[in-house]
C-alpha cells in the first residue's frame, strides 16, 4: 500500500484540488492518506524536512513529491513507474525475471 502524507492549511485551494486528485488516484491505487496540517509541529517538522515551501505538500511513501498544484497526470506516472519495478519483498536469489 502506497503512504501519502499530505501537508495542508487551511482555506487552500490547492489543498483541495489535492485531496480530490489523491481520491481519484486512489481508486487505481492502493494507498493511505495522511493529512497533517502545516500549523502543527509536526506538520512544520516534515515541511522543514522535505522542502516544502508552501502547501499542500505530497510525500510518497516518506519522500518528497512536490508541493503547490497537485498534477494529477504526473502523479499517476510516478506511480505507475513505482508499480512497475521489481519487489524488494522477493527472497534472496529469486529469479525476478520470469
Amino acid at each position: 500500500m502506497i503512504e501519502v502524507t499530505l501537508l495542508t492549511q487551511a482555506d487552500c485551494r490547492y489543498c483541495e484540488i489535492a485531496v480530490a486528485v489523491l481520491a481519484r488516484v486512489a481508486q487505481d491505487h492502493p494507498m493511505a492518506v495522511r493529512h497533517v496540517g502545516l500549523d502543527t509541529a509536526d506538520g512544520r517538522a516534515l515541511a522543514a524536512r522535505h522542502g516544502v515551501v508552501f502547501a499542500p505538500g505530497v510525500l510518497v511513501d516518506g519522500e518528497m513529491f512536490g508541493y503547490g498544484r497537485l498534477s494529477e497526470r504526473r502523479l499517476r506516472r510516478h506511480l505507475a513507474g513505482r508499480d512497475a519495478r521489481p519487489s524488494v519483498a522477493r527472497g534472496i536469489g529469486e529469479d525476478i525475471h520470469r
